[in-house]
């Protein structure tokens, strides 16, 4: 089992016999769970990619998942209200970073986001997420879609830093929207 950058026990995607890969870490534990609007980062590494993996992620050519790709090159950034990389980011400013890195002409605030973002068809709500999709937490917070369940990448909150978040039943996405 490996560390994250946190210090914590951290999902470790190893490839086993038969070209399949076998998930080997420890779930949150009660404790991380305690503060549900701050979770503890979750987070997790996955193996450097094979042809066998990139068989099983046949969605990795989206240009949504190219951004998270971006964006995962920011891991344990600190947050910071207002920052937009690429040392600091607050939510949307990871996403407004790494689509333009690649780009893509992301508005810069969730609000612009579903606005701007979705009348002019940039971004289009789906109700099945796939990894790159924008998840919003209400209006005022986003972050992107992981194949992990439960788990988000992106900025969370002042004193986090850029990684994975877990979500819960009393802090989670409520609703998906689709680069285009």
């Amino acid at each position: 089992m490996r560390r994250n950058w946190l210090g914590r026990s951290a999902l470790v995607l190893l490839p086993a016999a038969a070209g399949a890969l076998t998930a080997i870490g420890v779930q949150p534990s009660a404790a991380n769970l305690a503060s549900p609007a701050h979770q503890v980062p979750q987070a997790y590494h996955a193996a450097p990619a094979t042809p066998i993996a990139a068989k099983l992620t046949a969605s990795t050519e989206s240009i949504g998942n190219r951004i998270l790709d971006k964006a995962e090159t920011r891991a344990g950034a600190w947050y910071a209200y207002g920052g937009a990389g690429p040392s600091v980011f607050d939510c949307s400013g990871l996403v407004y970073w790494a689509s333009h890195a690649l780009g893509v002409n992301m508005p810069r605030t969730t609000y612009e986001m579903l606005g701007e973002g979705v009348s002019s068809g940039l971004l289009y709500r789906v109700s099945t997420p796939q990894r790159g999709d924008l998840a919003f937490y209400g209006t005022g917070h986003v972050e992107f879609v992981t194949t992990w369940p439960h788990t988000t990448f992106g900025a969370q909150d002042s004193g986090t830093r850029v990684g994975w978040h877990s979500w819960n039943a009393y802090w989670h996405p409520t609703m998906y929207f689709r680069i285009r």
